[in-house]
Formats: structure tokens, sequence, C-alpha cells
């Protein structure tokens, strides 16, 4: 797969393990109810913005 945006990056969520654990727990929900067991989600954040949380 080859993804490209001038808009987003891949978000950076090392340190971040309650956010993976929530991507995870969302992917085992989605491949679950879809009965796809490789479904991966991607976490994407703008580029050139604050994302700090207000």
């Amino acid at each position: 797969m080859d993804i490209h945006s001038d808009s987003y990056k891949i978000a950076a969520l090392s340190g971040q393990e309650d956010a993976v654990e929530v991507i995870r727990k969302a992917e085992a929900a989605l491949s679950h109810l879809t009965g796809n067991n490789s479904v991966t989600l991607i976490a994407y954040e703008k580029n050139g913005e604050n994302n700090s949380k207000e």
C-alpha cells in the first residue's frame, strides 16, 4: 500500500501506549464484525499544525 498526502503524516505514537491500545481494540472489533482478520488502522495527524489538546 502506498498512501501519499501533503496535508497529513503518519502519527508518531511512541510512548503513547493508551492510544496504541485503542487502535488495537478497534482493529480487533472491526476484524470480528467483518470476518476479515487482516484489518490494520493507521493514525494520521495534520502536517504543520499544533496538535496539542485544547
